[in-house]
């Protein structure tokens, strides 16, 4: 068994505040598991919620980004700063210079997970070294590992883990695509998960696209040995989801979700607002250069409480979304 727990479900990992460690603890407690997100936070801030989750002795996850390599051509990356500057000017924010780095510490993190045993562990943005998959698995981690496609299933399953996570284009935030160049958000998870399963031979977790009870038996009927969900915790009590996300959620303002780079240079999928609508066909691919160069601006946006002009990461389940504590949607996910 995959995850261990009596729910099959899994809270997914939220990178940039929604991930708080009492939305996982919330999770494991109502008997499904729910991750950390790794991204974005220091070694020594990842180690501390571990260890604070270790000692609750509850099942939870880590996500770990993998790190993207760097783009071959900065053109592209530069125009696209020359275009933010209206922005930068809007919010009274100055615009960083290029940095392609991540300087996101996978290697640490990886270590952490390791020493800690964290029950499971997973990987997004690309497929980590066969070396650290089996020194996880040594330590005694389920290794997970997120696709998109089924030549991204191939790949990872020849990584060795233990299970892999099909994420369909209909699921909120970040893909996981490793060709953003090339994504254009269309799958949907129940035929993601199909041809995953027809590819490898391994347990397969489906996610996208997921909020009501009906979803995950979808998942479940199409062969996923548990479902992934986002963006319909979004609201949760135990979330860290900004207050201008929550508001923009529940104001009716904001139907529609578009996939977009404009954000962070990789492919996600979010509310469509004026800052999609302006720059999403300019933006280039270049996680993180993007991300880094519009930090500023998502700070400063999100603390005018102004809603477009801040990332609002959603899936296309974002209607599903209600507020309440994490037990209450886990039981409108599993009717019970």
């Amino acid at each position: 068994m995959v995850l261990g727990v009596p729910r099959p479900i899994v809270v997914a990992p939220m990178a940039g505040g929604p991930s708080t460690p009492e939305l996982v603890a919330a999770a494991g407690a109502a008997g499904a598991v729910g991750f950390l997100a790794a991204g974005y936070k220091t070694p020594d801030t990842v180690a501390r919620e571990v260890a604070d989750l270790r000692a609750s002795r509850l099942p939870f996850g880590l996500n770990i980004f993998v790190p993207s390599p760097p783009p071959a051509d900065l053109a592209p990356l530069r125009e696209y700063r020359r275009a933010l500057e209206p922005e930068a000017q809007r919010y009274g924010v100055a615009l960083p210079q290029l940095r392609l780095d991540d300087d996101d510490h996978f290697t640490a993190k990886v270590e952490i997970a390791a020493a800690a045993a964290v029950p499971l562990v997973s990987f997004a943005f690309g497929v980590p070294e066969a070396s650290a998959v089996q020194a996880l698995r040594r330590a005694g981690c389920t290794v997970l590992v997120t696709v998109t496609n089924v030549e991204e299933a191939r790949r990872a399953a020849a990584a060795g883990p233990d299970a892999l996570i099909a994420q369909a284009g209909s699921a909120g935030g970040h893909s996981a695509t490793t060709s953003p160049a090339d994504y254009d958000g269309t799958s949907t998870a129940p035929e993601l998960v199909r041809d995953v399963l027809a590819a490898v031979d391994l347990p397969v977790i489906g996610a996208g696209g997921t909020g009501t009870a009906a979803d995950v038996r979808r998942l479940l009927a199409a062969g996923a040995v548990a479902v992934q969900a986002g963006t319909v915790f979004l609201l949760a009590d135990e979330a860290g989801t900004r207050p201008a996300q929550r508001q923009a959620m529940l104001s009716g303002r904001f139907t529609e979700t578009v996939v977009t780079r404009a954000f962070t240079g990789q492919p996600a999928r979010a509310l469509g607002n004026r800052f999609t609508d302006v720059y999403s066909a300019s933006a280039p691919v270049g996680y993180p250069a993007v991300h880094h160069l519009t930090a500023p601006i998502r700070a400063a946006a999100a603390e005018r409480g102004d809603p477009d002009g801040i990332n609002l990461w959603s899936g296309t389940a974002h209607r599903e979304a209600r507020p309440g504590p994490v037990a209450e949607i886990l039981s409108r996910l599993s009717d019970a």
